[in-house]
């Protein structure tokens, strides 16, 4: 069984069903999405369609100069880290409230370039690969880290 799942998005329609699928899935009981891509790939837009589709109201921005961007107006509270401006003192300062944000539960915790986080993401979450292919198609692999269980991620796939 494999614990992942890859598909091409045509468009923007395409990607808001993708991030509606996942939260709606999500939102039960909360969790850690990691997200991976070039810079433009799409992780902060794929977030802004994630707190969409639980009624976010605010505006979605990347919180890179910020690190966190909260947002409470949605079904459930988002946390929204970046951490690609981060070095290893600046991480280690952060790992404690990343921790503690990706595990609550009823919350999402975003995380943008979770590659910088010197693998100490050990717990489960989903890590989604954002790849650009041209101005509207993206090619995402997502892949389950022990945060679904395996009905619950072949019901994700047989609904994407």
């Amino acid at each position: 069984m494999n614990d992942y799942i890859k598909i091409i998005s045509k468009n923007l329609e395409d990607t808001e069903k993708i991030a509606q699928k996942i939260v709606n899935e999500l939102k039960r009981f909360g969790g850690l999405i990691c997200l991976y891509g070039d810079i433009g790939a799409g992780k902060t837009a794929f977030t802004s369609m994630c707190a969409k589709s639980i009624g976010v109201k605010e505006k979605v921005t990347s919180p890179s100069f910020v690190i966190l961007n909260e947002y409470y107006s949605g079904e459930i509270p988002i946390y929204h880290f970046d951490l690609y401006r981060l070095e290893n003192e600046g991480l280690s300062s952060i790992l404690d409230e990343l921790r503690t944000y990706s595990q609550q539960k009823n919350s999402l915790a975003f995380v943008e370039w979770a590659e910088f986080s010197a693998n100490e993401l050990d717990f489960k979450r989903l890590e989604i690969f954002i790849k650009y292919i041209d101005e509207n198609q993206r090619e995402f692999t997502i892949k389950n880290c022990g945060i679904f269980t395996n009905k619950e991620f072949e019901k994700i796939k047989k609904d994407i």
